[in-house]
């Protein structure tokens, strides 16, 4: 008993934004992975567009914008997350993107989808921790404000 108290001891005291930052990190991988497979150089694939309109059955949007936004976000939100800058809003977006791949597209991948929630669910309610551009903006425009 006396090492598991010291083992849950040890691990309240990890800092939380260590936590936040491999949450930033891992979930940027995903995506970025999965945006890396849409494209070839600065071109979305053709077997993206396929896939967009023949097994991604995206509701409301037309399978060649879903395919343009989508290998726009797994581009564009995990850098943002890695750099800590717009944190928030670009975990809201990754959480908007894995609620429609898990209802639409992949409905039986949800143990994957719900690791991605996790991650991004950290993100969105705590921000992305002091290791951030958004915090040294935030202590930037408090500096100068006064």
């Amino acid at each position: 008993m006396a090492v598991w108290g010291g083992l849950t001891r040890a691990a309240g005291c990890v800092p939380l934004w260590i936590v936040t930052l491999f949450a930033r990190v891992g979930i940027a991988g995903v995506f970025w992975r999965s945006g890396q497979t849409k494209v070839s150089g600065w071109e979305i694939t053709s077997s993206t567009y396929f896939l967009f309109q023949d097994e991604y059955k995206v509701p409301v949007l037309p399978p060649d914008l879903a395919a343009q936004l989508a290998t726009a976000a797994e581009h564009v939100f995990p850098v943002l997350l890695v750099l800590g800058l717009f944190s928030r809003v670009s975990a809201l977006s990754l959480l908007g993107m894995t609620a429609v791949i898990q209802i639409f597209v992949y409905p039986g991948n949800w143990p994957e989808h719900a690791l991605w929630a996790t991650a991004l669910l950290l993100i969105l309610l705590r921000g992305p921790g002091p290791l951030s551009l958004d915090t040294a903006l935030g202590l930037w425009l408090k500096r100068r404000r006064g």
